[in-house]
């Protein structure tokens, strides 16, 4: 591992019950530890639940919300990249993920974002497509290419192994690939010149 390696912070988006979000990230967080160029932060958004009231435009959560706000806030913000894992709800992301995403602003802003998404036939790739659009609003980064999983459920075996690792473990070193270039190129620019947005 380089000795300033980036910090990605994968984050899991679905928290519905029996989800299975969590096998697919458990087995990129592999991929990317032993990718050997990141530095992995594995973030379950069920394990910060935040409401979908947001507080008025410019003030801090209420002391109720402010200590899991402060919690994922400390995370997102000392990030290099993100690696988004999500399903498809009704070609859309899960209303955790947007909500999450729209908590925060200056945590996202100049970093690059990969996502690995799974679903039934479009393997959650209109879900991947709508996060494009949220981040560039929010002035980052998504890499070009996806890790897809389509009709994901048997893509995977009991303890998060993959079937086919061939294929999926080719696209994730993609996936990082292109992460890392950009984590590195950015966090470089990010220490030379604030970002204006």
């Amino acid at each position: 591992m380089p000795d300033n390696p980036i910090k990605l912070a994968l984050i899991t988006g679905s928290v519905r019950g029996g989800r299975f979000g969590p096998v697919v990230a458990k087995w990129f967080a592999g991929q990317a530890q032993a990718h050997g160029e990141v530095e992995v932060d594995v973030i379950d958004l069920a394990d910060y639940p935040l409401p979908l009231e947001m507080p008025p435009h410019g003030e801090m959560p209420p002391p109720e919300v402010g200590a899991v706000w402060a919690r994922l806030q400390a995370k997102l913000a000392s990030a290099d990249a993100f690696v988004m894992v999500t399903p498809e709800y009704n070609h859309a992301v899960p209303a955790s993920l947007k909500n999450a995403i729209d908590w925060f602003k200056q945590e996202w802003v100049a970093k690059p974002v990969g996502i690995v998404c799974y679903g039934g036939v479009g393997g959650g790739l209109r879900a991947a497509e709508n996060l494009r659009l949220i981040f560039a609003e929010l002035h980052a980064h998504t890499v070009r290419d996806t890790v897809s999983f389509h009709n994901s459920w048997g893509d995977f075996i009991q303890d998060g192994a993959i079937v086919s690792p061939e294929g999926s473990e080719a696209a994730a070193k993609t996936l990082l690939d292109q992460v890392v270039w950009w984590g590195q190129a950015l966090r470089d620019a990010r220490e030379k010149r604030p970002y204006l947005n």
